[in-house]
């Protein structure tokens, strides 16, 4: 399955498909609702102590499809796919993070050599 090319079968946005800015607010809009609503869950378990239900950890779920299906709107706007945006994430967070995590490196990043790390991620 071509998870972009459905997620394009079913775009629902008024705007037409070509018009590149317009889809991708499209996407960044639809990315912000979406992570809202996952994170609304975590706020009421959070700050108003209530227990997260199985119908509530299925939600969450299901709004992280949501999600996925706006980056795939996004990607294709884009001309990328989730396997070169994953091997790019990754590539980055070696070059900041060599061995783990830490707050040294997170604050003293060397920009230049993460954009160096992600221009050389191929596609397989």
């Amino acid at each position: 399955m071509n998870y972009i090319e459905e997620a394009l079968r079913t775009s629902t946005s008024k705007a037409d498909i070509s018009d590149r800015k317009a889809q991708l607010l499209h996407a960044a809009v639809g990315l912000c609702t979406e992570s809202a609503e996952f994170l609304d869950v975590l706020k009421k378990a959070v700050f108003y102590c209530k227990p997260i239900t199985e119908k509530e950890l299925l939600n969450m779920e299901e709004e992280l499809g949501d999600l996925c299906w706006y980056m795939a709107i996004a990607m294709h706007q884009l001309g990328t796919t989730f396997e070169k945006v994953q091997r790019m994430n990754i590539a980055k967070l070696k070059k900041r993070y060599p061995e783990k995590f830490s707050l040294d490196n997170s604050e003293n990043r060397d920009l230049d050599g993460e954009v160096k790390a992600m221009q050389q991620v191929d596609v397989v």
